[in-house]
């Protein structure tokens, strides 16, 4: 028992130690990340995280090592998810380079605890109920067809319900003003824009979560193992968006991949009782899926892009509580409408 609270709480502290050098030290001052950083970032999130899967194989054996392996995986491609939607947003309200990553640590730090919240409650739940495993098998499989279908829609950003609902009931500056997410204008507190997209980033992130523990769950149910690889793929998830975000369009085919994804971990739950699939298995089919969209979208997306086709292509995948463009209100503004933002950040 003492060995597990040790673990826990070692691995606390380390995502602790984490946190506070990339807040006191990263974002100390707002500036623009650039690909090169964003790649030495992902590098060494990706070494830690190997790092640590070669621990779990030495301490806790090599199935635990596996499914640590397959679990960090599945995470982190289904990060790619959460890329797509956060470009889509930052698009949309036309948020400043430099105030990005301000708002990811925020939104990272915020998925943090709602997933450990989602964890807890969905290990008890599978311990207490072994049917739930089917009702996961089935929403996983439901959300993957869904995206299926949406990965060429346009959401409707401004019939958004987090964003109608936020604008009628909180007063918001009709600009940016710097990073600051709330600022005193004659004597009233008002929200910036920049909350509100930091308010849809963590939403986004909390319905994905609801996809992407439960495919964790497929492949085991030790809570530290889907923690860690949960914690691991979201700490690497804002290097690998600055890292991305200028070629997300030469990714247009992961989407299918990563749809593709959830419809498998789906099926793989739904099937626990009949047939059990290795972990090996479901960490290859994983990979190939995973691995074979994204040497198809390179290959397909050889041509240079024509104007305005990445900023196409970051404006269409499923964005939660958004109707597909075309089915919404129609009295609603457009999105360049919405926020006008100059270079520094300040409203027009």
């Amino acid at each position: 028992m003492n060995e597990i609270v040790l673990m826990w709480a070692g691995f606390a502290a380390f995502v602790g130690v984490l946190l506070a050098f990339d807040l006191g030290v990263f974002s100390k001052k707002s500036h623009v990340i650039s690909g090169r950083e964003a790649l030495m970032r992902c590098a060494a999130y990706s070494t830690l995280a190997m790092i640590f899967a070669g621990g779990v194989f030495h301490f806790q054996g090599s199935e635990k090592g596996l499914e640590f392996l397959t679990g960090y995986l599945i995470e982190y491609s289904l990060s790619v998810d959460n890329i797509f939607v956060i470009a889509l947003i930052f698009t949309h309200f036309a948020v400043p380079p430099q105030y990005q990553h301000r708002v990811l640590f925020w939104g990272i730090l915020g998925a943090l605890v709602m997933r450990g919240v989602l964890i807890v409650a969905g290990t008890a739940l599978i311990q207490e109920f072994h049917w739930i495993i089917y009702i996961f098998g089935a929403f996983l499989v439901f959300s993957g067809i869904k995206m299926l279908m949406s990965v060429d829609e346009e959401p409707d950003m401004e019939n958004n319900r987090i964003v109608k609902f936020v604008r009628s009931r909180f007063r918001m500056t009709e600009g940016y003003e710097g990073q600051q997410f709330f600022v005193m204008r004659d004597g009233v507190r008002m929200m910036t824009p920049l909350f509100l997209v930091l308010i849809l980033i963590e939403f986004t992130d909390l319905v994905f979560a609801v996809d992407s523990i439960p495919a964790v769950f497929s492949v085991t149910t030790d809570p530290f193992i889907v923690w860690t690889s949960n914690v691991f793929a979201i700490l690497g998830l804002r290097a690998l968006y600055f890292a991305l975000a200028s070629i997300i369009h030469r990714f247009h085919y992961l989407k299918y991949g990563l749809s593709l994804v959830l419809v498998v971990v789906g099926a793989k739950m739904l099937m626990i009782d009949i047939y059990k699939m290795p972990t090996a298995v479901a960490l290859g089919i994983t990979a190939l899926l995973v691995g074979g969209s994204i040497v198809f979208s390179m290959l397909k997306t050889r041509a240079e892009a024509a104007p305005g086709e990445a900023e196409a292509e970051a404006r269409r995948w499923w964005m939660p509580g958004s109707p597909a463009k075309g089915t919404g209100d129609s009295t609603a503004s457009s999105s360049s409408e919405s926020v006008a933002v100059s270079s520094d950040g300040k409203g027009q």
